[in-house]
Protein backbone atom coordinates (compact mmCIF):
# COMPACT_ATOMS: atom_id res chain seq x y z
CA UNK A 1 0.00 0.00 0.00
CA UNK A 2 1.27 3.38 -0.58
CA UNK A 3 0.73 5.72 2.39
CA UNK A 4 -1.39 8.68 2.17
CA UNK A 5 -0.75 12.04 1.50
CA UNK A 6 -0.57 13.54 5.22
CA UNK A 7 -0.05 17.44 5.83
CA UNK A 8 1.92 19.10 8.42
CA UNK A 9 -1.32 19.77 10.43
CA UNK A 10 -2.65 15.93 10.05
CA UNK A 11 -5.36 16.69 6.79
CA UNK A 12 -5.31 13.56 4.81
CA UNK A 13 -5.27 15.22 1.13
CA UNK A 14 -8.18 13.11 -0.78
CA UNK A 15 -9.17 15.93 -3.56
CA UNK A 16 -6.93 16.95 -6.68
CA UNK A 17 -8.35 19.95 -8.64
CA UNK A 18 -6.37 20.08 -11.89
CA UNK A 19 -6.51 22.40 -14.63
CA UNK A 20 -6.37 20.83 -18.02
CA UNK A 21 -5.49 24.29 -19.86
CA UNK A 22 -5.16 28.06 -19.33
CA UNK A 23 -7.38 28.54 -22.66
CA UNK A 24 -11.15 29.53 -22.18
CA UNK A 25 -14.00 30.65 -24.49
CA UNK A 26 -15.11 33.44 -22.20
CA UNK A 27 -13.32 36.28 -20.37
CA UNK A 28 -14.78 36.55 -16.86
CA UNK A 29 -14.00 39.77 -15.38
CA UNK A 30 -12.77 38.49 -11.74
CA UNK A 31 -10.73 35.46 -13.57
CA UNK A 32 -9.25 37.01 -16.74
CA UNK A 33 -8.43 39.79 -18.28
CA UNK A 34 -9.92 40.65 -21.47
CA UNK A 35 -7.01 40.16 -23.71
CA UNK A 36 -5.27 37.23 -22.50
CA UNK A 37 -1.42 36.29 -23.28
CA UNK A 38 -1.67 32.45 -23.19
CA UNK A 39 1.16 29.70 -22.25
CA UNK A 40 2.96 28.08 -25.15
CA UNK A 41 1.08 24.78 -26.13
CA UNK A 42 4.96 22.96 -25.11
CA UNK A 43 4.32 24.30 -21.48
CA UNK A 44 1.05 22.62 -21.01
CA UNK A 45 1.09 18.59 -19.88
CA UNK A 46 0.14 16.70 -22.33
CA UNK A 47 -2.81 14.02 -21.89
CA UNK A 48 -0.42 11.05 -21.34
CA UNK A 49 1.27 13.50 -18.49
CA UNK A 50 -2.14 14.33 -17.04
CA UNK A 51 -3.05 10.96 -16.72
CA UNK A 52 0.34 9.92 -14.92
CA UNK A 53 0.19 12.99 -12.93
CA UNK A 54 -3.45 11.93 -11.18
CA UNK A 55 -2.83 8.60 -11.51
CA UNK A 56 0.20 8.39 -8.81
CA UNK A 57 -2.16 11.04 -6.62
CA UNK A 58 -5.18 8.37 -6.99
CA UNK A 59 -2.42 5.63 -5.77
CA UNK A 60 -1.13 8.55 -2.94
CA UNK A 61 -4.74 8.54 -1.59
CA UNK A 62 -7.12 11.06 -3.51
CA UNK A 63 -10.11 9.88 -3.62
CA UNK A 64 -12.09 12.65 -5.69
CA UNK A 65 -10.89 14.61 -9.51
CA UNK A 66 -12.02 17.69 -10.43
CA UNK A 67 -10.90 18.75 -13.64
CA UNK A 68 -10.69 22.60 -14.21
CA UNK A 69 -9.62 25.06 -16.75
CA UNK A 70 -9.78 28.07 -18.37
CA UNK A 71 -12.85 25.73 -19.71
CA UNK A 72 -11.93 22.03 -19.58
CA UNK A 73 -13.94 20.88 -22.49
CA UNK A 74 -11.96 23.43 -24.89
CA UNK A 75 -8.74 21.36 -24.41
CA UNK A 76 -8.20 19.16 -27.48
CA UNK A 77 -9.16 15.58 -27.44
CA UNK A 78 -9.67 16.02 -23.98
CA UNK A 79 -12.35 13.09 -23.66
CA UNK A 80 -9.24 10.82 -24.04
CA UNK A 81 -7.87 11.78 -20.09
CA UNK A 82 -11.64 11.38 -18.92
CA UNK A 83 -11.76 8.01 -20.38
CA UNK A 84 -8.56 7.45 -19.30
CA UNK A 85 -9.80 8.27 -15.61
CA UNK A 86 -12.49 6.09 -16.24
CA UNK A 87 -10.16 2.67 -15.05
CA UNK A 88 -10.01 4.01 -11.49
CA UNK A 89 -13.53 4.77 -10.48
CA UNK A 90 -13.97 1.00 -12.21
CA UNK A 91 -10.89 -0.12 -9.75
CA UNK A 92 -12.92 1.92 -6.32
CA UNK A 93 -9.49 3.68 -6.25
CA UNK A 94 -11.55 6.90 -7.23
CA UNK A 95 -14.50 7.83 -5.87
CA UNK A 96 -15.75 10.80 -8.20
CA UNK A 97 -14.57 12.08 -11.11
CA UNK A 98 -16.15 15.73 -11.98
CA UNK A 99 -15.48 18.71 -13.60
CA UNK A 100 -16.00 22.72 -13.38
CA UNK A 101 -17.15 24.21 -16.54
CA UNK A 102 -18.90 27.37 -18.16
CA UNK A 103 -21.31 25.32 -19.61
CA UNK A 104 -20.47 26.21 -23.18
CA UNK A 105 -19.41 22.64 -24.90
CA UNK A 106 -21.90 20.91 -22.26
CA UNK A 107 -24.22 20.44 -25.35
CA UNK A 108 -21.14 18.63 -27.08
CA UNK A 109 -20.10 16.66 -24.44
CA UNK A 110 -22.45 15.65 -21.98
CA UNK A 111 -23.11 12.00 -23.17
CA UNK A 112 -19.69 11.73 -23.33
CA UNK A 113 -18.84 13.04 -20.14
CA UNK A 114 -21.54 10.72 -18.36
CA UNK A 115 -19.67 7.71 -20.40
CA UNK A 116 -17.08 7.99 -19.11
CA UNK A 117 -17.82 8.10 -15.23
CA UNK A 118 -19.43 11.54 -14.54
CA UNK A 119 -22.07 12.22 -12.63
CA UNK A 120 -21.67 15.67 -11.13
CA UNK A 121 -20.71 18.76 -13.14
CA UNK A 122 -20.16 22.24 -11.63
CA UNK A 123 -21.44 25.24 -14.42
CA UNK A 124 -20.24 28.37 -13.81
CA UNK A 125 -22.84 30.73 -13.90
CA UNK A 126 -23.62 34.43 -11.95
CA UNK A 127 -26.64 35.88 -14.04
CA UNK A 128 -29.47 34.46 -16.05
CA UNK A 129 -29.92 38.38 -17.40
CA UNK A 130 -28.41 37.70 -21.14
CA UNK A 131 -27.12 41.25 -21.17
CA UNK A 132 -25.49 41.19 -17.83
CA UNK A 133 -23.61 37.39 -18.90
CA UNK A 134 -22.61 38.86 -21.91
CA UNK A 135 -20.97 41.96 -19.68
CA UNK A 136 -19.67 39.62 -17.23
CA UNK A 137 -18.67 37.28 -18.92
CA UNK A 138 -17.10 39.65 -22.04
CA UNK A 139 -17.60 36.95 -24.88
CA UNK A 140 -20.24 34.55 -23.23
CA UNK A 141 -23.26 33.68 -24.89
CA UNK A 142 -26.10 32.99 -21.86
CA UNK A 143 -28.59 30.67 -24.53
CA UNK A 144 -26.06 28.27 -25.57
CA UNK A 145 -24.66 27.73 -21.69
CA UNK A 146 -28.89 27.24 -21.13
CA UNK A 147 -28.70 24.70 -24.05
CA UNK A 148 -25.59 22.84 -22.26
CA UNK A 149 -27.49 22.96 -18.99
CA UNK A 150 -30.17 21.06 -20.39
CA UNK A 151 -27.87 18.26 -22.28
CA UNK A 152 -26.21 17.74 -19.14
CA UNK A 153 -29.52 16.84 -17.53
CA UNK A 154 -30.82 14.93 -20.04
CA UNK A 155 -27.53 13.13 -20.13
CA UNK A 156 -27.90 11.85 -16.79
CA UNK A 157 -25.87 14.73 -14.83
CA UNK A 158 -26.64 16.45 -11.61
CA UNK A 159 -25.80 20.23 -12.57
CA UNK A 160 -25.10 22.36 -10.14
CA UNK A 161 -25.04 26.15 -10.64
CA UNK A 162 -21.94 28.20 -9.19
CA UNK A 163 -22.60 32.13 -8.64
CA UNK A 164 -19.87 34.51 -8.02
CA UNK A 165 -21.81 36.92 -5.64
CA UNK A 166 -20.88 40.27 -7.13
CA UNK A 167 -21.95 43.56 -5.17
CA UNK A 168 -24.37 45.73 -7.99
CA UNK A 169 -24.58 42.92 -10.42
CA UNK A 170 -26.32 40.12 -9.48
CA UNK A 171 -27.98 41.28 -5.89
CA UNK A 172 -30.92 41.63 -7.62
CA UNK A 173 -31.13 38.50 -8.98
CA UNK A 174 -30.93 36.33 -5.25
CA UNK A 175 -34.20 35.17 -5.30
CA UNK A 176 -34.95 34.69 -8.95
CA UNK A 177 -31.60 32.92 -9.85
CA UNK A 178 -33.07 30.11 -6.23
CA UNK A 179 -36.61 30.39 -7.86
CA UNK A 180 -34.80 29.37 -11.37
CA UNK A 181 -32.52 26.56 -10.17
CA UNK A 182 -35.92 25.03 -8.16
CA UNK A 183 -37.83 25.17 -11.32
CA UNK A 184 -35.04 23.22 -12.97
CA UNK A 185 -33.56 20.87 -10.28
CA UNK A 186 -30.17 22.27 -10.28
CA UNK A 187 -28.24 22.83 -6.87
CA UNK A 188 -26.90 26.45 -6.34
CA UNK A 189 -23.43 27.26 -4.37
CA UNK A 190 -22.83 30.78 -3.75
CA UNK A 191 -19.00 31.98 -3.85
CA UNK A 192 -17.33 35.07 -2.80
CA UNK A 193 -15.32 36.96 -5.15
CA UNK A 194 -11.27 36.38 -4.25
CA UNK A 195 -8.37 39.48 -4.91
CA UNK A 196 -6.99 37.79 -7.40
CA UNK A 197 -6.05 38.49 -11.22
CA UNK A 198 -6.04 42.11 -13.03
CA UNK A 199 -6.72 43.90 -9.50
CA UNK A 200 -4.98 46.98 -11.18
CA UNK A 201 -8.65 47.19 -13.49
CA UNK A 202 -10.83 45.54 -11.34
CA UNK A 203 -12.06 46.42 -7.90
CA UNK A 204 -12.41 43.85 -5.71
CA UNK A 205 -13.55 45.71 -2.76
CA UNK A 206 -16.54 47.27 -4.74
CA UNK A 207 -17.34 44.04 -6.20
CA UNK A 208 -17.62 41.96 -3.15
CA UNK A 209 -20.94 40.81 -1.31
CA UNK A 210 -20.51 39.03 2.12
CA UNK A 211 -22.47 35.73 1.78
CA UNK A 212 -23.53 36.53 5.49
CA UNK A 213 -25.01 39.01 4.10
CA UNK A 214 -26.61 36.96 1.54
CA UNK A 215 -27.82 34.59 3.64
CA UNK A 216 -29.61 36.92 5.66
CA UNK A 217 -31.38 38.06 2.28
CA UNK A 218 -32.26 34.69 1.98
CA UNK A 219 -33.75 34.25 4.63
CA UNK A 220 -36.11 36.59 4.69
CA UNK A 221 -37.83 34.47 1.96
CA UNK A 222 -37.17 31.33 2.72
CA UNK A 223 -36.89 28.96 5.98
CA UNK A 224 -32.93 27.66 6.39
CA UNK A 225 -31.71 24.95 7.77
CA UNK A 226 -27.71 24.07 8.14
CA UNK A 227 -26.95 20.78 6.37
CA UNK A 228 -24.03 18.81 8.09
CA UNK A 229 -23.43 17.55 4.71
CA UNK A 230 -19.93 17.88 2.64
CA UNK A 231 -19.15 16.85 -0.45
CA UNK A 232 -15.87 17.10 -0.16
CA UNK A 233 -14.81 20.77 -1.08
CA UNK A 234 -15.14 24.32 1.50
CA UNK A 235 -18.87 24.72 0.81
CA UNK A 236 -21.50 24.74 3.58
CA UNK A 237 -25.09 23.99 2.68
CA UNK A 238 -28.61 24.67 3.74
CA UNK A 239 -31.88 23.46 2.52
CA UNK A 240 -34.48 26.04 1.88
CA UNK A 241 -37.99 23.96 3.49
CA UNK A 242 -40.35 25.84 1.57
CA UNK A 243 -38.70 24.05 -2.20
CA UNK A 244 -36.17 21.22 -0.26
CA UNK A 245 -33.47 22.55 -2.69
CA UNK A 246 -30.10 22.90 -1.48
CA UNK A 247 -27.85 26.17 -1.54
CA UNK A 248 -24.26 26.09 -0.89
CA UNK A 249 -22.03 29.00 0.63
CA UNK A 250 -18.19 28.99 0.22
CA UNK A 251 -17.06 31.91 2.02
CA UNK A 252 -13.07 32.17 2.07
CA UNK A 253 -13.36 35.94 3.59
CA UNK A 254 -15.90 35.66 5.90
CA UNK A 255 -15.32 32.28 7.01
CA UNK A 256 -11.75 30.95 7.28
CA UNK A 257 -12.63 27.52 6.05
CA UNK A 258 -9.28 26.36 6.33
CA UNK A 259 -9.33 24.01 9.29
CA UNK A 260 -10.81 21.10 7.02
CA UNK A 261 -8.51 21.86 3.90
CA UNK A 262 -8.26 18.28 2.13
CA UNK A 263 -7.86 19.43 -1.11
CA UNK A 264 -4.59 21.07 -4.05
CA UNK A 265 -4.71 22.33 -6.99
CA UNK A 266 -1.77 21.43 -9.94
CA UNK A 267 -2.13 24.18 -12.76
CA UNK A 268 -1.80 22.70 -16.45
CA UNK A 269 1.99 23.55 -16.84
CA UNK A 270 2.42 21.02 -13.11
CA UNK A 271 2.55 23.53 -10.63
CA UNK A 272 1.57 22.30 -7.41
CA UNK A 273 -0.23 24.97 -5.50
CA UNK A 274 -0.91 23.77 -1.79
CA UNK A 275 -3.03 26.09 -0.68
CA UNK A 276 -5.44 28.87 -3.82
CA UNK A 277 -4.60 32.07 -1.33
CA UNK A 278 -0.57 31.11 -1.14
CA UNK A 279 2.00 31.22 -3.66
CA UNK A 280 3.87 28.75 -2.43
CA UNK A 281 4.18 25.69 -5.49
CA UNK A 282 6.52 22.82 -6.24
CA UNK A 283 7.22 21.85 -9.58
CA UNK A 284 6.02 18.27 -10.88
CA UNK A 285 6.30 18.82 -14.46
CA UNK A 286 9.91 18.48 -14.16
CA UNK A 287 9.87 14.98 -12.43
CA UNK A 288 7.31 13.99 -14.56
CA UNK A 289 9.55 14.69 -17.87
CA UNK A 290 12.75 13.48 -16.24
CA UNK A 291 11.70 10.04 -15.68
CA UNK A 292 9.35 7.41 -17.01
CA UNK A 293 8.84 5.95 -13.39
CA UNK A 294 6.87 7.84 -11.21
CA UNK A 295 9.01 7.99 -8.00
CA UNK A 296 10.40 11.07 -8.56
CA UNK A 297 7.12 12.32 -9.07
CA UNK A 298 5.98 10.69 -5.94
CA UNK A 299 9.06 12.11 -3.95
CA UNK A 300 8.09 15.60 -5.39
CA UNK A 301 4.77 15.35 -4.07
CA UNK A 302 5.35 14.41 -0.60
CA UNK A 303 7.84 16.87 -0.34
CA UNK A 304 5.25 19.61 -1.30
CA UNK A 305 2.78 18.72 0.80
CA UNK A 306 5.29 18.48 3.61
CA UNK A 307 5.15 22.48 3.34
CA UNK A 308 1.38 22.81 3.25
CA UNK A 309 0.11 26.21 4.92
CA UNK A 310 -2.55 25.81 7.24
CA UNK A 311 -4.26 28.61 5.89
CA UNK A 312 -4.69 31.39 3.53
CA UNK A 313 -4.63 34.68 4.02
CA UNK A 314 -7.74 36.83 2.09
CA UNK A 315 -8.99 39.43 3.71
CA UNK A 316 -11.14 42.31 2.81
CA UNK A 317 -10.94 43.89 6.32
CA UNK A 318 -9.97 47.80 6.53
CA UNK A 319 -11.36 47.89 2.87
CA UNK A 320 -7.83 46.47 2.16
CA UNK A 321 -7.23 43.52 -0.68
CA UNK A 322 -5.42 41.74 1.80
CA UNK A 323 -3.58 38.37 0.89
CA UNK A 324 -3.91 39.41 -2.62
CA UNK A 325 -2.65 36.63 -5.67
CA UNK A 326 -1.59 38.51 -8.69
CA UNK A 327 -1.78 35.35 -11.19
CA UNK A 328 -5.36 34.70 -12.44
CA UNK A 329 -7.44 32.69 -11.24
CA UNK A 330 -7.40 30.61 -15.29
CA UNK A 331 -4.08 30.04 -14.50
CA UNK A 332 -4.89 28.09 -10.85
CA UNK A 333 -7.70 26.38 -12.00
CA UNK A 334 -11.10 27.68 -11.40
Amino acid sequence: MTPPLIDPFQRAISYLRVSVTDRCDFRCVYCMSENMTFLPKRELLTLEELDRLCSAFIRMGVRKLRITGGEPLVRRDIMTFFRGMTRHLEAGALDELTLTTNGSQLARFATDLYAAGVRRVNVSLDTLDEDKFARVTRWGRLPQVLRGIEAAQAAGLRVKLNAVALKGFNEDELISLTEWCAAHDCDLTWIEVMPMGDLETEDRIGQYWALSDLRAQLAQTYTLTDLPERTGGPARYVRLEETGQKIGFITPLTHNFCESCNRVRVTCTGELFMCLGQEDNADLRSPLRASDHDAPLEEAIRAAISHKPKGHDFDYSRQTQGGQMTRHMSHTGG
